[in-house]
């Protein structure tokens, strides 16, 4: 059938592909450096949702994908019925909304500190040493932390023991260990964190701050009514990421190097668990259902959260 090329939805169509093609020829660099990304994008994030559909089978290795029979949702239906899932569940959210709650003030806070700072070298030094933890692999401060909390030869129980304290085996206790988990994802991370918003507190107009100390404002007062408005936006971003990722913000590597039997029921997270599960079992449909459920519910939390903020007035991410 022939075009109708005085169609006005053709001739947006023919304009958007004359315009695509102009930017690509203007902008071929830069298409040509986001190849790498956008490759490893599509070959490490998108093909793989292929094996989604072993949720939805009797997945045997000998039969392969296609060859396994199918069950529809009988792999969900046994998550409802699971004690140990909805116990790895409950854990996630928990530790996850944990962390958000006591992690996400922190490098505000010390970002706001950092920004007082008039010597700059002293201040470099200060970001520097704050942002290094985030680089060592969870492996070395998990032992870190495991020394200095042991009952026996920590530093810890050392100093707990001159005001007359009992040791404490906070590695193997259920009472201490979420907040040990807690304290050494923030003392890892907020570094990081801080470098976010010290980027958006150097995109201040200094004319605000100026106009602000014209009308008598002080620094504690240029804070709350300048400084913190100003990276409202990026505070908001950073909440609606933590969010999305509820259900990976437990953090798998932080979890499977402090996890032990004696406090398993408190910080066994749904990422550890179905790594026990495919590894003791193979029973990889019934993992890759538990899996795509928890990678749904991120996903909900993270298009919820979003609509709201800006249902609220605020910018959101997209």
């Amino acid at each position: 059938m022939a075009r109708n090329l005085a169609s006005p939805a053709y001739l947006t169509r023919d304009r958007r592909i004359r315009v695509f093609r102009k930017q690509l020829r203007a902008n071929w660099d830069v298409y040509l450096m986001a190849l790498p990304g956008l490759a490893f994008l599509i070959f490490f994030s998108y093909l793989p949702m292929y094996g989604i559909i072993i949720a939805f089978k009797k997945y045997r290795i000998a039969q392969g994908i296609w060859g396994s029979a199918w069950i529809g949702l009988e792999n969900f239906e046994r998550l409802t019925y699971s004690f140990e899932f909805k116990r790895a569940f409950r854990n996630t959210l928990l530790i996850s909304w944990m962390k958000m709650l006591m992690g996400l003030p922190v490098p505000i806070i010390f970002a706001l500190m950092l920004n007082e700072i008039r010597a700059v070298a002293y201040k470099r030094v200060c970001q520097t040493i704050s942002y290094i933890p985030h680089f060592i692999s969870w492996v070395v401060v998990s032992g870190i932390f495991i020394d200095l909390l042991s009952p026996s030869t920590g530093m810890v129980n050392t100093l707990l023991g001159l005001f007359g304290v009992e040791p404490i085996y906070f590695m193997a206790s259920a009472r201490w260990i979420r907040t040990v988990v807690n304290f050494t994802d923030i003392w890892k991370d907020f570094g990081w964190g801080t470098i976010v918003y010290l980027a958006a507190i150097t995109g201040v107009d200094p004319q605000l701050y100026e106009a602000a100390s014209i009308d008598g404002a002080g620094r504690w007062r240029q804070t709350l009514h300048v400084t913190l408005p100003a990276i409202r936006n990026t505070f908001i971003v950073v909440l609606i990421m933590r969010l999305g990722n509820t259900m990976t913000g437990a953090n798998f590597e932080q979890i499977f190097m402090m996890n032990s039997s004696p406090v398993l029921e408190q910080i066994d997270i749904i990422d550890t668990y179905i790594y026990r599960v495919s590894f003791d079992s193979l029973d990889f449909s019934f993992t890759t259902a538990a899996g795509l459920f928890s990678s749904v519910i991120g996903c909900t939390l993270l298009v919820t959260s979003n609509a709201v903020v800006k249902k609220l007035g605020g910018r959101g991410m997209y």
